[in-house]
């Protein structure tokens, strides 16, 4: 008993420095990471570090957690004056890393990527403090494949990124979604969003900036959605600022189709579609498997692959189906979309399959293994 307690002394002071800012993809893991080390030791200190332009700047203090920053630091793929620029800026960023990390008192560093956490794995390389690494994405990217280099621990949202020792624990997610039951938030999902509680619903995103590429094949398919006969509904989640016009000029509106710019709660989408289309970013794909959605995954048709990776598995396993960017139009969507959400056995087969790859408690997880990186045990 007395060494229980001396280990939950020790644990209560612990100081968490959180690394990672720039797009969502980065910034809400953090957080979730975040909340679960304070559910784990209320009295712990948990700083969060990102840039000054980044989204962190307005989305970490409205979590209730302090944000200090530093600066940007891009790491150039080719010969270019940021390249040369690169070592004076590195040294620069590091130094003000050193300085949160000295005045916070920290126990050990996390890091989710992005720009800014090469300059704080390098910080506490310096101090010698132990460096836990959570990688979101299938294909690393450069920060964290630096920073697992010196890491303690390297946990990953997916199996088999090739970074050195990982460690499988999933996506830190907001517990509304991973708590959510969507059998039971169905029908009041559906009258918050607009909708029939009733009809077979496909829910469309491109995300909160929106797709230009999905918009117009969804633009394409809605004149025809009541006349096709199918007892369908679809609502189009445009983007901010990317709202769909009809041939008149006016926003499109059509029995069976309604588009919003914007949804406040990815889990009211999530609880309410019995068929999502979406892009394959990490969170999306982590976050349909966790509650367990069928997905139709419309890979970026740029970059490095990435989006296809991370959403292979689900496809692999029956829980998702993929169709490329150039592929997807308004016919392929009457007859592909509007026929499988109207399949109700296959779209049920769809969720089990994504059961065994979907995991809700990443967060915990997180928490668990910073603690013990830190020396100390919740």
């Amino acid at each position: 008993m007395k060494d229980q307690e001396n280990t939950v002394t020790k644990s209560a002071a612990l100081s968490f420095v959180l690394a990672g800012g720039g797009t969502a993809g980065h910034i809400s893991p953090l957080l979730a990471i975040a909340r679960a080390l304070v559910e784990a030791n209320p009295a712990a200190r948990v700083i969060a570090v990102g840039t000054p332009a980044g989204m962190e700047t307005r989305l970490v203090p409205a979590a209730g957690f302090r944000l200090e920053t530093i600066e940007r630091v891009p790491m150039p793929r080719r010969l270019s004056v940021d390249l040369i620029k690169l070592p004076v800026r590195l040294v620069r960023a590091v130094r003000q890393a050193l300085k949160i990390i000295d005045s916070a008192g920290a126990d050990v560093v996390v890091g989710v990527g992005g720009y800014v956490s090469t300059p704080l794995y390098l910080a506490a390389w310096i101090r010698r403090l132990p460096v836990v690494i959570h990688e979101a994405n299938a294909r690393p990217g450069l920060a964290n494949r630096l920073g697992a280099r010196i890491a303690k621990t390297v946990a990953v949202a997916f199996r088999d990124t090739g970074l050195p020792e990982e460690q499988w624990v999933g996506m830190p997610m907001r517990r509304e979604i991973s708590t959510l039951d969507r059998s039971a938030a169905r029908h009041q999902a559906r009258v918050d969003l607009g909708l029939d509680p009733d009809l077979p619903t496909l829910i469309v995103t491109g995300g909160s900036s929106g797709a230009a590429s999905i918009n117009r094949a969804v633009a394409a398919a809605a004149p025809k959605i009541p006349a096709d006969g199918t007892g369908v509904q679809v609502l189009h989640i445009t983007g901010r600022g990317k709202q769909v016009a009809g041939p008149d000029g006016a926003l499109l509106a059509t029995d069976g189709y309604r588009q919003v710019e914007y949804v406040d709660g990815m889990e009211k989408v999530y609880a309410a579609a019995d068929l999502l289309l979406a892009r394959a970013g990490a969170a999306t794909v982590c976050e349909v498997a966790a509650v367990g959605l069928p997905t139709v995954f419309v890979p970026l048709p740029h970059g490095n692959g990435e989006q296809r990776r991370n959403a292979s598995e689900l496809v692999d396993a029956g829980a998702g189906l993929m169709v490329e960017d150039a592929q997807l139009t308004g016919d392929w969507l009457l007859t592909e979309a509007l026929l499988l959400v109207q399949d109700a056995g296959r779209l049920e087969r769809m969720s089990l399959a994504a059961a065994p790859l979907g995991v809700r408690d990443a967060d915990v997880r997180m928490a668990e293994l910073i603690i013990d990186a830190a020396g100390g045990r919740s």
